[in-house]
């Protein structure tokens, strides 16, 4: 079947209604099938024939893998909840607030409104930022297989650009956002050419200060200077324990991009992606530590 207004090379199209027809689907076509979810990556990639598969497996008809729910302690999201709902969806907005931060930032709100949050992981753009959300709060990603389901750590997910440790006859059932407890603060922070366009470089920030206002847990993660989505342990280490007005944003910045190797390409030398990354990296991490130092002083008014 050719899709309508693409010019696609020619694939036989799959749609099934439920999750153990989607993996059985894959197993029988294996590495020849591909998943469709949303298709904002997929399609134009077929479109341009850079990438050719012989099968596609559209999973618009699960509605099983739709929804958003506490899981306690951790918030989970189907993997073909749109990014739009999930962006306005109050148990993430409340819960998983750094995910409903990034959304935004995703393309446009046409974008967002067919785009899959697990559609965007499974591409593995080491641009996007659902992955750099995933890896920077150590979500997991929940696959379902012909014999098994498993979770998988989102550090352990993205192996290479938009390359994955899904197995052929997998599909990305969910993700699982652990939720932070406490007195803490997200940020995200980015830098693109144009609105919608994918940053040349980005930072999310994550940390949570105990009583006294020190940090005592920091997470910092890294988009678009790298194969994948990292996260910055030699900065996150640097900053857990100090007092808020002890830091130097700026240096922990340079931390943090010190061991990245962003690539060169007609947009932005590494060069430029490393100093535009450490400028982001500052941002996010004096956001997210103003945020979770403005709970204290809530809680302290309130006592």
């Amino acid at each position: 079947m050719r899709a309508a207004g693409v010019k696609p090379a020619p694939f036989s199209y799959h749609r099934p209604d439920t999750l153990d027809e989607a993996v059985g689907t894959l197993a029988a076509c294996g590495d020849e099938a591909k998943v469709l979810a949303g298709g904002q990556s997929l399609v134009p990639v077929l479109a341009l024939r850079l990438g050719r598969f012989a099968h596609l497996v559209d999973l618009g008809r699960v509605g099983a893998l739709r929804y958003v729910r506490d899981d306690g302690g951790s918030v989970a999201v189907g993997a073909m909840t749109t990014q739009a709902a999930a962006g306005r969806d109050p148990l993430i907005t409340s819960s998983v607030p750094l995910l409903a931060r990034a959304i935004p930032f995703i393309g446009h709100f046409q974008i967002r409104n067919r785009g899959t949050v697990g559609g965007s992981c499974a591409h593995a753009d080491p641009a996007a930022e659902i992955p750099a959300v995933a890896v920077t709060l150590d979500a997991e990603i929940e696959a379902a297989g012909t014999e098994r389901t498993r979770r998988i750590p989102a550090a352990e997910f993205f192996a290479s650009t938009y390359t994955t440790t899904l197995a052929p006859d997998e599909v990305l059932m969910a993700l699982h956002f652990p939720v932070w407890p406490g007195r803490s603060g997200f940020a995200i922070r980015e830098f693109a050419r144009r609105s919608g366009d994918f940053a040349l470089a980005g930072a999310l920030c994550a940390v949570t200060v105990d009583a006294g206002g020190r940090i005592e847990r920091a997470a910092i993660g890294l988009l678009g200077l790298g194969a994948v989505p990292v996260r910055a342990v030699q900065a996150e280490q640097a900053v857990t324990g100090a007092a808020p007005a002890d830091l130097d944003v700026t240096e922990t910045g340079l931390l943090a991009v010190a061991d990245t190797d962003p690539p060169d390409d007609v947009h932005a030398t590494s060069a430029y992606r490393r100093r535009v990354g450490a400028a982001m990296a500052a941002q996010a991490l004096a956001a997210a530590v103003a945020e979770a130092q403005a709970g204290v002083i809530q809680e302290a008014a309130h006592d």
